[in-house]
């Protein structure tokens, strides 16, 4: 992808809608709604880095309600020709067709390589990447295996989406909420397996979500990790204009 002189690429994540309650959260979607309105205006393209929703299910015919002024926001903007990409979290890593049927916005459920004006990226949520966390790590396995989601969907959606959100916002192991605190480059899990990809390739810059704190660290001269921060307590984001890569707070 090319970026013009007069366009920026925007990197946004963790917004968590939904939660603790849709009434809590109506103004964070407001708030990022906003966002949206505004940045489109010079855009050449959108990454939503995972978990805009705090929970997220597909039914084959039912999705969880609310959250309609986003998606109309996102529909808008891809009408109008943005491309916007839509990487899972782990709250919405149930994530199935919905978002590129009827937004025709494309899912990603891991890592990928973006190559923006001559420069490397490699994008992702962030969850269960690096060493560590093997709770999280059995717990993905465990939501992610085709047999959990099938036994799942058995449930009906008020049980089902009632019972997700209760445990999405208690349990810590789950939600993979943690203390929002700089726990130092070695023990940064990001930061030790972004290191370890620079071993075998070389990106300039590596944007990730999850940690749901605003960090910039430069691993060597030429290659920077970002972590997005999210929009519940800092509502920070990234952009890059064909050069630099900032994060700013909104």
């Amino acid at each position: 992808m090319n970026v013009l002189s007069t366009k920026k690429i925007y990197f946004a994540s963790d917004q968590h809608l939904g939660a603790p309650t849709p009434e809590i959260s109506f103004p964070r979607e407001q708030k990022f709604v906003q966002w949206l309105d505004e940045v489109k205006q010079d855009a050449e393209a959108i990454f939503l880095l995972g978990d805009l929703f705090d929970f997220w299910f597909e039914y084959k015919t039912v999705v969880p309600k609310g959250f309609v002024r986003v998606l109309g926001k996102l529909a808008e903007i891809k009408d109008a020709g943005i491309p916007i990409y839509f990487f899972v979290g782990n709250h919405d890593l149930w994530m199935g067709d919905y978002f590129e049927k009827e937004l025709n916005i494309p899912v990603y459920h891991d890592n990928k390589e973006f190559t923006f004006n001559g420069k490397t990226f490699l994008i992702g949520h962030g969850d269960g990447k690096g060493p560590g966390d093997m709770g999280y790590k059995r717990m993905k396995k465990v939501f992610t295996n085709p047999f959990s989601k099938w036994l799942f969907r058995w449930l009906h959606p008020d049980i089902g989406v009632s019972l997700a959100q209760y445990l999405s916002v208690k349990n810590k192991l789950i939600s993979g909420a943690e203390d929002v605190k700089f726990l130092g480059e070695d023990n940064e899990w990001l930061v030790q397996y972004c290191k370890r990809k620079l071993e075998t390739k070389h990106y300039d810059f590596f944007v990730f979500g999850h940690r749901h704190l605003p960090m910039e660290i430069q691993l060597n001269e030429q290659s920077k990790y970002i972590n997005l921060g999210d929009w519940i307590g800092y509502f920070t984001y990234g952009v890059f204009d064909g050069s630099t890569f900032e994060l700013k707070k909104y």
